[in-house]
């Protein structure tokens, strides 16, 4: 455990270069509270500048990895309140964390937890996982990215379907559309999270880093834009340590002791 005693989140000592952190409101199913996403924000704040910390797994509970935003914090805002949200800035926090994200996935997965999770890199998740955007059902729409993560994961019309009747998918249904990329035992998807990070964290963490700036890139871009920054992404990694070694140990037939240099 880390030094900070978290109200609404338990954080776990980094191991082999991985951290887990699993939101921790099981009265509420983890929903997101503006007091959760301040300590996310703290936590990815450290972890970012850590050199300790290559790769984040987020997770919730077997019941649900969060199961929306607290409606009850949400029913006292009017639109200033929503206006002068202090969570914009905790998202936007989140959306730059610059390190892989593994999202482990096993119960409920709605609301602002679906747009949660879809900030994560990877998506694993159990065989018991729902996935949705309900807020249609409350007379409002997803506001934390809902819309637009969820049509560059799945496209428009299974967006549309989900946003528009506030209907869940389950786990191979969301696999089907590209929202996750395994599914796996219910009691086996932390285990498994933690196992792909570890991987991930063995590698060079420049070449990381700039492989995942680079497909967020092209998520965002056409293909020409993306293939420049591709290319000066990996021209860049050409000058480094990392790469040296990388071959050196290629070539020697040995695990590549990486610097991060």
């Amino acid at each position: 455990m880390t030094n900070k005693n978290y109200q609404s989140l338990v954080v776990h000592q980094a191991e082999s270069g991985v951290q887990l952190v699993q939101l921790n409101r099981p009265e509420a199913l983890n929903a997101l509270t503006t007091e959760l996403l301040a300590e996310l924000y703290d936590v990815m704040d450290v972890a970012e500048a850590s050199d300790d910390i290559r790769v984040l797994v987020l997770t919730g509970s077997s019941k649900a990895f969060a199961a929306g935003a607290d409606i009850n914090e949400m029913a006292e805002r009017d639109l200033v309140g929503m206006l002068n949200d202090p969570r914009q800035q905790y998202w936007q926090r989140i959306t730059r964390f610059s390190k892989p994200v593994i999202a482990a996935i096993n119960g409920y997965c709605l609301g602002g937890g679906c747009e949660l999770a879809m900030h994560a890199d990877i998506l694993i998740a159990g065989r018991d996982a729902q996935f949705g955007q309900p807020e249609i059902n409350l007379g409002i729409m997803p506001g934390a990215g809902g819309t637009q993560r969820l049509l560059r994961a799945v496209g428009k019309s299974l967006t549309m379907q989900m946003v528009l009747t506030g209907q869940p998918i389950n786990a191979q249904q969301a696999k089907d559309a590209g929202l996750i990329s395994e599914i796996t035992q219910p009691e086996l998807t932390v285990t498994r999270a933690l196992a792909l990070a570890k991987v991930i964290a063995s590698k060079g963490s420049l070449a990381v880093r700039l492989a995942k700036e680079s497909i967020l890139k092209g998520m965002d871009t056409d293909l020409a834009t993306g293939l420049r920054f591709e290319r000066h992404a990996f021209t860049v990694l050409a000058g480094t340590e990392d790469r040296k070694e990388g071959i050196m140990a290629f070539k020697e037939k040995r695990q590549p002791n990486f610097s991060g240099r």
